[in-house]
């Protein structure tokens, strides 16, 4: 159910007005806005980012393995989901991923800043989309699935973001989450795009433990590339002024086309059963008890 953020009362389904205290959240470009001091500028994200970001990811191989290996995830353990909430959907790429691979479902997607909403609409049209801060979910034992996918670490409170995720779910509902892994990768690719942490796989078991979960599977990814990725971060440094950010990403297509090759394999591994110790990535998958 939805409920009002400002008196936690129940809401009807249709719109978000408040019929016991009169509280109904403004629009910022459109969209809902729950969070309407934090959609312009935020500590967590710089929107700056999103236009490059959208015209990168439908062809760069880490989008697309992660999209890749999230619907392979999203199918094998939640098939008979129904709705879906995606926590920080950014532009879009991801939401669009999971409405192809399962058009039966009913899309929901936030974003923190309001920027990257219309990204996220051009891709999904059919998604319901407002503005919020992760913190503070305007439902109540709504939703079979949430995803939070490289959101968790943006976040200074990530344990309130999980607990306000369990809530939100129906009961038995599912969890995915995606983190970058290892703390001796910190690099200034971590400073620069707005990184709190970076996951070691028992802090984040312990985290969603607590939050009342259950843990399906969890495993590593981006390891069988995770040499290359080493190189890249601690190779190439730049004074803070002139580093870019999504400069890694800027891969050309033979290399291009390598990795996503690699990744495929490193996938078919973990669709059979395969699990990572160690990797750029880390995927969580669990159920609310």
């Amino acid at each position: 159910m939805k409920i009002c953020l400002r008196c936690q009362a129940a809401l009807g389904d249709d719109g978000w007005r408040c019929l016991a205290c009169g509280y109904q959240p403004p629009l910022v470009a459109g969209y809902p806005a729950f969070a309407p001091e934090l959609a312009a500028s935020n500590e967590g994200y710089d929107a700056a980012y999103y236009g490059d970001l959208y015209a990168l990811e439908a062809r760069n191989y880490w989008f697309r393995a992660r999209n890749a290996l999230l619907t392979w995830a999203l199918r094998k353990y939640f098939p008979a989901a129904r709705n879906f909430l995606e926590i920080g959907c950014g532009t879009g790429f991801v939401l669009a991923g999971i409405a192809g691979a399962m058009p039966q479902l009913a899309i929901h997607a936030s974003e923190i800043s309001s920027g990257g909403l219309p990204y996220a609409a051009s891709r999904v049209p059919q998604a319901e989309l407002f503005q919020m801060d992760a913190r503070a979910i305007p439902y109540a034992e709504h939703f079979d699935i949430i995803g939070l996918f490289d959101v968790l670490e943006h976040i200074e409170d990530d344990v309130l973001v999980v607990a306000q995720a369990r809530r939100a779910l129906r009961r038995r509902g599912g969890l995915m989450i995606t983190v970058p892994q290892h703390r001796f990768l910190w690099s200034q690719y971590d400073e620069h795009a707005h990184h709190v942490r970076r996951y070691g796989a028992r802090e984040l078991e312990r985290k969603v433990l607590a939050a009342g979960f259950r843990i399906v599977m969890m495993t590593s990814f981006v390891s069988l590339v995770l040499p290359l990725m080493i190189l890249s971060r601690f190779m190439r440094r730049a004074p803070a002024a002139d580093f870019d950010v999504l400069a890694e990403l800027r891969v050309g297509r033979a290399a291009n086309f390598l990795l996503e090759s690699v990744l495929a394999l490193e996938r078919a591994l973990i669709t059979i059963g395969a699990r990572f110790p160690a990797g750029g990535s880390l995927l969580l998958i669990a159920q609310r008890d």
